[in-house]
């Protein structure tokens, strides 16, 4: 190697170097421990992969096309810029890794170019097993390849190797675990679903039901109340027509001639107990007068029974005050009943 090349590598790899010496510590510890154990990287040793699950395989191709065919100048510059960017590993096809791997390809005894991917191993380890933990496999994999072109022989690459295996395998499991808990759900959905079918067709039928017995007693409710009410108009008419033929007999009566001289009279008629009737208050706050012709039939025994309205000016107005106090007269005594007439006037 020229000293051209010492002098312009030299200052990026010391550059970078210090950053990188904790992370070196990781992968010292990882070649001290050998393949078969896995070093301790603050994660849980993953289980041994499933038979069924596939191994990981490494990309067939580490370094992308489009950086291969970059010029030995060129993968320098883009090398050093990519350090100083920190782009140590990523993203794809733009990262110091897969620079320095292409210019180790052209120039295979560069000291400096070894040197400087030795140091960005590190780096590509941790960021390994980190996608390794977030399930990023096809990650995880472009990184395994980048440290597998740098270093076949490294400790760490069948640990890795194993690690991203059982994960696949640890991912596959949850995956399938999804689908059965997903199943699982879709099938209690669709239980609940029947279930709470069935229970609106138990509760529509108990309504219709309920429907039916309310509509009956509807109708027996109403029959009933034809019936009485029926019953009413019928005992109504039965009262008018008996009062129609009381008032028949009484005006028979009243028109029939008599044939022996009464035993008394009008005038023989001795008021001792007369009662002022009430004004009605509608009556009295409108200052509406009248008058009211009372019929009534004095008792032997002086008390008064059969009292009705002959006319009432205005009608209707005091008629049933005038009755109430007619009612509450009092007479002497009297050889036979005496049927007369009064005028009560009301003045306010």
């Amino acid at each position: 190697m020229t000293p051209a090349t010492d002098t312009r590598i030299s200052p990026i790899r010391d550059g970078f170097r210090h950053a990188a010496l904790a992370a070196a510590l990781v992968l010292a510890i990882s070649a001290c421990g050998g393949g078969d154990k896995p070093a301790d990287t603050g994660t849980t040793p993953a289980a041994p992969a499933d038979a069924a699950a596939p191994a990981a395989q490494a990309p067939a191709q580490a370094v992308s096309a489009q950086v291969a065919a970059m010029s030995v100048d060129q993968l320098r510059e883009a090398a050093r810029t990519a350090q100083n960017e920190q782009r140590m590993y990523a993203p794809s096809g733009n990262n110091a890794m897969e620079y320095y791997l292409a210019l180790r390809d052209k120039q295979p005894n560069d000291a400096a170019v070894t040197s400087a991917l030795t140091d960005l191993m590190p780096y590509a380890l941790i960021a390994t097993e980190q996608s390794i933990a977030r399930d990023d496999f096809s990650e995880a994999l472009r990184l395994y390849a980048l440290m597998e072109k740098t270093d076949k022989s490294a400790p760490a690459l069948p640990r890795l190797k194993q690690s991203i295996t059982d994960a696949q395998a640890s991912f596959a499991q949850r995956q399938q675990q999804q689908v059965l808990d997903a199943e699982a759900e879709k099938a209690r959905l669709a239980k609940l679903e029947e279930d709470r079918r069935k229970q609106q067709e138990e509760q529509q039928k108990l309504a219709a039901e309920r429907l039916q017995q309310q509509q009956a007693e509807a109708a027996r409710n109403a029959e009933a109340n034809r019936q009485a009410e029926a019953a009413r108009q019928a005992e109504a008419a039965r009262q008018a027509e008996a009062a129609r033929q009381a008032e028949a007999r009484r005006q028979a009566e009243a028109a029939r001639p008599t044939t022996a001289p009464a035993s008394a009279s009008a005038s023989d008629l001795r008021l001792i107990s007369q009662s002022a009737p009430k004004y009605p208050p509608e009556a009295f706050r409108d200052r509406i007068s009248g008058e009211v012709q009372v019929e009534f039939t004095v008792g032997t025994d002086g008390t008064v029974t059969d009292a009705r309205v002959v006319r009432g000016n205005p009608p209707r107005v005091f008629d049933r005050e005038a009755v109430a106090a007619v009612k509450r007269w009092r007479y002497q005594p009297i050889a036979s009943p005496v049927t007369t007439r009064q005028t009560i006037a009301f003045k306010p």
